[in-house]
């Protein structure tokens, strides 16, 4: 199911890929939040939405550009590290790669 389906509709491929990635932390942060909080249920909502953010960026970002191969390894290895540490329930780690996630808000 898509949640971010006006994301979707009004052309994700479009936002600059620090536009793209801010939206993804902005999701990486209530994970953590809901984590830190005990409230699982609403953390995993929030998990929810940011990987399909992920996926819309993997499937649309950068389409045509001669670093699109580089910049899927990097969300794909990024993913790859965030579901792992969501699913350890490691704090620090989700802090951490959430503090990346960071910088692209301050970009725009």
């Amino acid at each position: 199911m898509i949640q971010h389906k006006k994301l979707f509709e009004s052309g994700w491929s479009k936002l600059t890929l620090p536009q793209q990635m801010a939206n993804i932390g902005s999701e990486g942060s209530r994970v953590v939040k809901w984590l830190a909080k005990g409230r699982r249920d609403n953390a995993e909502r929030a998990f929810e939405r940011m990987q399909e953010l992920i996926d819309l960026t993997i499937a649309y970002g950068r389409l045509g550009q001669t670093n699109r191969k580089a910049l899927l390894k990097e969300l794909c290895r990024f993913r790859e590290l965030y579901c792992g540490a969501f699913l350890d329930g490691n704090l620090d780690t989700l802090s951490a790669l959430n503090r990346y996630l960071d910088h692209f808000a301050h970009i725009n």
